[in-house]
């Protein structure tokens, strides 16, 4: 037997005991029927016999032993604890359609998260045109960056923390799990302070600059292997006045409150420079670092905001480099 419309409900919990009979069905039933105020028109709504919207409604009221609507003579209406239901029941339903739309927003890209890491050069360079390109077509997907050294960035490529980088492989990485895309070469200067002497200097050569005060990289980094490199291929002694430091901060300040002069690769070097805070040295840097490129996991797919991102980084790498290595 029923129970009456507003007596209490059973001290069992039916609904969380029975939640597994429970049919979206009935609730789009439940739905229609507040709607429309007739089950023979919740039936046309639903595209469903009378009969059949009738037993599917009986069969939610007898799991939860209570009437959800009263029959009057013309149409229903719902009972407390209908309304209790219908407020859950489009809960329920906007919350699966929400459900269903994200899946097709993050199927297509166009939701999701997607952390990319870069050396510093395309870090100024190529990263911003390709995230602006992505974040203008798909402004609810989430894009992170982190900047840090090729080392650093394929270890935490490595432990799924990021999903594509771009950087360098040296042969201590395991190439077997990545798939590496050439973008550019990254050629070298020297930048100064604005109004530096040696701006004006006619012919300046790297001789001229051994006994000068510089801001290097490091011992141990790629560039600053480089640098020496550089001097002794041209017979000289790499300078002794130096100041070690990674940190452009740090060294953009120096740079402007000395005469010291600073290596840095030439994307950076004209970023800074377009903002005044440096110049570059008019000399010849026979010194360039290996080429970077876009490096993405073999071992595991990317997700669809992720390809896309690839896709954006490619497209602006062809734009700003030109062919590939």
């Amino acid at each position: 037997m029923q129970a009456p419309a507003n007596s209490p409900a059973p001290d069992a919990a039916p609904l969380w005991q029975s939640h597994t009979r429970l049919k979206s069905r009935q609730l789009l039933l439940l739905l229609a029927v507040a709607d429309e105020g007739s089950i023979h028109r919740a039936a046309e709504r639903l595209a469903m016999t009378q009969p059949a919207a009738s037993k599917l409604l009986r069969e939610l009221e007898e799991m939860l032993s209570v009437l959800l609507f009263e029959r009057l003579p013309r149409g229903m209406a719902p009972t407390d604890y209908g309304r209790a239901m219908i407020r859950h029941a489009r809960a329920v339903i906007g919350s699966l359609n929400q459900a269903r739309e994200e899946v097709l927003a993050l199927k297509a890209g166009r939701l999701g998260h997607v952390a990319i890491g870069a050396i510093t050069s395309p870090g100024v360079r190529l990263l911003p045109p390709a995230i602006a390109q992505i974040k203008a077509r798909y402004p609810g997907l989430r894009v992170s960056v982190e900047i840090d050294n090729s080392n650093v960035l394929l270890d935490r490529l490595g432990q799924e923390k990021l999903h594509m980088v771009v950087a360098r492989l040296f042969p201590e990485h395991d190439k077997g799990r990545l798939r590496y895309e050439p973008l550019s070469e990254e050629p070298v200067c020297a930048v100064v302070r604005p109004g530096h002497p040696m701006l004006s200097a006619q012919g300046l050569s790297l001789a001229d600059t051994t006994e000068a005060a510089w801001l290097i990289p490091p011992a141990g980094t790629v560039l600053r292997h480089r640098f020496e490199l550089m001097f002794q291929r041209a017979s000289l002694a790499p300078p002794v006045n130096v100041v070690e430091t990674a940190a452009l901060l740090f060294l953009t300040r120096m740079v402007t409150q000395s005469d010291m002069i600073a290596v840095l690769t030439a994307d950076v070097a004209q970023y800074y420079a377009a903002f005044g805070m440096v110049e570059i040295l008019p000399m010849e840097m026979p010194c360039h670092m290996d080429d970077f490129g876009l490096i993405t996991p073999t071992d595991r797919l990317m997700s669809p905001g992720a390809l896309l991102v690839a896709d954006a980084l490619r497209e602006s790498g062809q734009q700003i480099y030109g062919a590939q290595p």
